[in-house]
């Protein structure tokens, strides 16, 4: 028996919205379904933001705090506690991007140390996040995937982004909070995932607390996926994953056409499809060892995972199956879950307003991108619209 489809009830959807954040979330998804307003919009937002323009208040009023919980983790409180009361927990996500000084990468270390701080007084905040890039060097992350020796002082740096996802991966386990660790572009994610399974071997001993992330997008994913829990069962540690279509694409694309390899990339969006539904298949066949955060903004993606753990006999709350989904978006998909019981948990992104736009610009240029995403939004957005003036 399948579960029941739950995803247009927009009155449990939009509950904590108001009727003018309603419009305003109408507003913006659809300035965002017009592509050319999109590209036109980037280009002026970061041109008013590099030359000093007085834009930040207009950026806040909007775009940022319709994907965005603050500036900071206090200013974050309102809306995790908002959502914590209709069930959905928040993974606070400092998304300050690009940034390459030691200083920088400690600061980024500290900041999430600090939210863990934060999530052992907060049960709505049972989840930590970085980014490998946050806490050290694009170009070392590749010079070390491709298996070329460090010079000294490389060395050097190195051994501080290993102490950084220690740091993180150890406090994590202290707490007794999951640490979920991104993944980027391909040509830097080798060297990435071995030094998360290090962190894994070192601290999933009793339950996973430290989870690497899969975009399915790859066409190796399920492969490694494979070998990576038959080394955990040799090892005797346990794996946390969580599950993401993928977020770099055309670069991906783009840069294996540059360099002459062939593309990591699936040849097509059902391939893709295909490759996410299989991990999920794979991870509830091997539940008692691999632990799942489903990080979705798909429908039926989401109906798979629910059936799968009814026919598994998993509970709704099972405490090693997570739904994931970004602040601002597929609400329809969030609390519906929420009411049914089911662990839930938004990325809320934060940071200050300047550096938190590249991340801003992605997510425009990824809703455009990504076909029908918006046209539902939209579609429920009415829907709820027209409900409300019914009463």
């Amino acid at each position: 028996m399948s579960v029941e489809r739950i995803f247009d009830n927009t009155e449990v959807a939009f509950a904590l919205k108001s009727d003018s954040e309603l419009e305003r979330a109408y507003f913006l998804f659809k300035m965002i379904s017009i592509e050319p307003l999109v590209r036109i919009g980037t280009a002026a937002t970061n041109f008013a933001i590099k030359a000093h323009l007085p834009v930040k208040g207009l950026i806040r009023a909007t775009v940022f705090d319709h994907f965005c919980g603050g500036v900071n983790e206090e200013d974050c409180l309102p809306v995790i506690n908002k959502m914590y009361e209709k069930g959905v927990s928040s993974v606070l996500d400092f998304s300050v991007e690009g940034k390459e000084s030691e200083k920088e990468f400690d600061n980024a270390c500290n900041v999430v140390l600090k939210i863990m701080e934060f999530s052992k007084e907060l049960k709505a905040i049972p989840i930590a996040v970085f980014k490998p890039t946050g806490f050290g060097r694009f170009y070392l992350y590749e010079k070390l995937g491709k298996g070329e020796a460090f010079t000294v002082k490389e060395q050097e740096e190195w051994n501080k982004v290993v102490a950084r996802f220690d740091a993180v991966c150890k406090k994590a386990k202290d707490y007794n909070i999951a640490v979920l660790i991104d993944a980027e572009e391909s040509w830097m994610q080798d060297a990435a995932d071995t030094l998360v399974t290090e962190m894994m071997k070192k601290y999933n001993t009793e339950k996973p607390v430290v989870y690497n992330t899969l975009q399915m997008y790859r066409h190796d994913r399920m492969e490694f996926l494979k070998k990576e829990y038959a080394k955990a069962k040799a090892e005797g540690y346990f794996l946390g994953y969580k599950i993401v279509r993928g977020a770099y694409m055309e670069k991906e694309n783009e840069r294996a056409e540059e360099n002459g390899y062939p593309t990591p990339i699936c040849a097509s969006k059902a391939a893709t499809d295909d490759n996410f539904n299989d991990s999920l298949n794979y991870i509830l066949d091997h539940i008692e060892d691999i632990s799942l955060f489903a990080g979705t903004h798909n429908e039926e993606s989401s109906y798979l995972l629910m059936n799968l753990m009814k026919q598994k006999g998993l509970e709704n709350n099972d405490s090693r199956v997570w739904f994931g989904q970004l602040y601002g978006m597929s609400d329809h998909i969030s609390f519906n879950l929420s009411s049914l019981g089911y662990n839930v948990a938004k990325y809320i992104p934060f940071g200050p307003v300047r550096d938190v736009m590249p991340y801003l610009i992605r997510r425009a240029e990824e809703n455009t991108s990504v076909a029908g995403q918006t046209g539902r939004e939209l579609t429920l957005l009415t829907k709820e619209k027209k409900r409300r003036k019914k009463l």
